[in-house]
């Protein structure tokens, strides 16, 4: 493990993020998914050494082994986490890969600090460009709903997850590809998560609107999202990103779930890497 000190303008105290940082070449940003890790990247992390390119993976604030401060998790804090971080580690020319919530960083970093340490961008089964359903997004999640997420959370977070991630995963209808175990494990990883950090966090995704931020993507950018997400629907992410972002690339992944990177690893895997090079 490698830790960096992120020190945002929200914080009176530096929190401590962990990463991994793998392989040599041109260098690619892992951001997780809500509420799991870096370790869920463990599908692409080996696939992209192996094919000659950097690998780090961090995890967000509150969340595997980065610190867990009481307070500040908002996109433009998480954004100047992932500045810290590239700061610390001087890349330049780096594809952000942004992984559900993790788009959210991806959009929020270009927000803040522009382009130029940034080459690519890819949105994976993302949140972009708003989750919550408005009388201009009627494809959105229905507030009940994410009231409803958010009501689960603080009053029984544990009994919440293992119903998530099944549907995470489509569980009923990938077991060939998610065991038992993949379910055990990635609630491991979500439980162990600070339960205020997680909380917080599914505040920021279900509300915070980034229509008005995507004119700020101005490098290339690829959209991968499944037509059989059950998180994140299609109609009000994917759909709405690929139109707003110009000269995106989109790629729908046909019965793709939202942990897509795990059932359908190498058709993403393979997506990916014909879009870096």
């Amino acid at each position: 493990m490698m830790y960096c000190e992120s020190k945002t303008p929200k914080d009176e105290t530096e929190a401590i993020l962990n990463f991994i940082d793998r392989g040599e070449g041109i260098p690619l940003i892992f951001i997780h998914g809500w509420p799991l890790s870096h370790r869920t990247w463990e599908p692409q992390i080996g696939y992209f050494v192996e094919k000659g390119y950097r690998c780090i993976a961090y995890d967000r604030r509150g969340f595997g082994d980065s610190d867990q401060p009481p307070e500040n998790f908002d996109f433009t804090t998480l954004a100047h986490d992932l500045e810290n971080l590239l700061v610390h580690l001087d890349l330049q020319d780096v594809t952000l890969i942004g992984f559900s919530m993790g788009g959210g960083e991806v959009v929020r970093y270009l927000t803040e600090f522009g382009d130029k340490r940034i080459s690519k961008v890819v949105l994976m089964s993302s949140i972009i460009p708003l989750v919550a359903e408005k009388p201009d997004n009627p494809a959105g999640v229905p507030q009940e709903q994410l009231e409803g997420i958010l009501g689960a959370l603080k009053n029984d977070r544990i009994s919440f997850l293992p119903d998530f991630l099944k549907n995470f995963y489509n569980y009923d209808q990938q077991k060939e590809k998610v065991s038992q175990a993949i379910l055990d494990y990635h609630l491991s990883i979500a439980a162990y998560a600070s339960p205020h950090a997680t909380i917080e966090c599914a505040e920021a995704w279900a509300g915070t609107d980034f229509r008005a931020e995507l004119d700020n993507v101005t490098v290339p950018t690829l959209i991968i999202h499944g037509d059989a997400d059950r998180i994140v629907p299609i109609e009000t992410s994917g759909e709405q990103a690929a139109k707003g972002i110009k000269g995106s690339t989109y790629l729908v992944i046909e019965q793709g779930p939202h942990g897509l990177n795990l059932t359908h690893r190498d058709a993403v895997n393979e997506a990916v890497l014909d879009f870096i090079e």
